[in-house]
């Protein structure tokens, strides 16, 4: 694969039905460079791919919580975090180069760079301190405290140029509201304060590293951008651990089967499946739609403690629940509507968003 389809490459294939959208199928490609000289910026409609990645998103996500908790009950935080994110990256290069050869692997050095410091973000500095956080704060709490992405998502779009609308915000408080609701029981007991502070500056890390993929040049083919994030990401994870000194006392033997079962979980499901869905959103989807991930995975999260650990639905579960999901609605709402001035994907780069989406379109959904 080559590096991103430059301004001159089609902006859309075959199988695409609408070349700029906003615009009849049939309009001759001199007026539609015509409208792009005149400044307008159609938005695409939403397509099925990007709702059934978000289901994929919502409903995994929200599922790995408990398993990062069931593999750090015998295995080191950042070690483990290590394995998981090298494996599933070693694994995409392999399917990579076996579907399209080294060609699929092809970048830039900038697009190298960029994808490594958005794997650090993202998999060392956010899932790296969820991981070891949770060593000592229940999965559920760690799912509403990570929450707060969308927040700074919203304040990172604003100083980036991009005046949220309105019901935008008013989406991210109401998702808010819902999850102080649902965390009230549980803040009210006996909860380590350091781990809570470690969630916190994770959901800022991976804020930060979602909102910095838009902004700098990442490479055409999102699966091997997913590949070089989670290899990049991996050895961080590793370079931290071992600079904590993980790695001494470590007993393979000792290791539960229930912990290698959770980390197998990660790999595929959370690593390969989820973690690749989102970064073809973050080029595909507003922001603020692709950030709504965090207000549903806790609502998943205790759906699953009740399903499997038979923990009790209380009345703030139930009232925190509705009011989360009410927000989630708000902002896709907002986000469907046509000619939407924010982000989706790559607003510059309109050529490399819908060639990229076209050239991932098979691979991802096999992924």
């Amino acid at each position: 694969m080559t590096s991103p389809a430059s301004p001159s490459q089609p902006a859309a294939s075959p199988s695409q039905p609408a070349a700029t959208p906003g615009s009849a199928p049939d309009t001759p490609a001199a007026a539609r460079a015509g409208e792009a000289k005149a400044g307008a910026s159609p938005v695409p409609r939403l397509g099925g791919a990007v709702w059934l990645a978000l289901l994929v998103v919502y409903v995994v996500w929200g599922s790995t919580y408990l398993a990062i908790r069931v593999a750090v009950e015998t295995m080191p935080s950042f070690l483990s975090a290590s394995a998981r994110f090298l494996t599933a990256g070693l694994l995409l290069v392999g399917y990579l180069l076996v579907r399209q050869g080294p060609a699929g692997l092809k970048v830039t050095r900038r697009q190298l760079a960029s994808s490594a410091l958005v794997g650090l973000l993202l998999l060392t500095g956010g899932n790296g301190l969820v991981v070891l956080g949770e060593t000592s704060v229940p999965s559920g709490l760690a799912a509403l405290l990570v929450a707060a992405v969308p927040l700074w998502m919203v304040v990172l779009t604003a100083f980036g140029g991009e005046r949220p609308k309105p019901a935008e915000l008013a989406g991210v408080l109401l998702g808010l509201v819902g999850l102080g609701v649902l965390s009230a029981p549980a803040i009210g007991g006996s909860i380590e304060p350091g781990g809570v502070i470690l969630i916190i500056g994770a959901t800022l890390l991976w804020a930060t590293g979602s909102f910095v993929s838009k902004k700098i040049p990442m490479p055409g083919n999102v699966l091997a951008a997913s590949a070089y994030q989670m290899l990049a990401g991996g050895l961080g994870d590793l370079l931290v651990g071992v600079g904590r000194g993980e790695q001494h006392g470590v007993d393979l033997g000792a290791v539960s089967g229930r912990s290698w079962l959770a980390l197998a979980y990660l790999v595929v499901f959370g690593s390969l499946l989820a973690f690749t869905a989102y970064a073809w959103l973050l080029r595909s989807a507003p922001l603020t739609l692709v950030a709504t991930y965090a207000y549903v995975n806790p609502v998943v999260a205790v759906l699953l403690g009740w399903l499997i650990l038979a923990e009790p639905l209380t009345g703030p579960t139930l009232a925190g629940g509705a009011i989360v999901v009410a927000g989630v609605c708000l902002v896709v709402s907002v986000s469907r509507r046509p000619g939407r001035s924010s982000s989706t994907g790559s607003r510059a780069r309109p050529a490399e968003a819908a060639g990229t989406a076209d050239r991932v379109k098979g691979p991802s959904a096999r992924t």
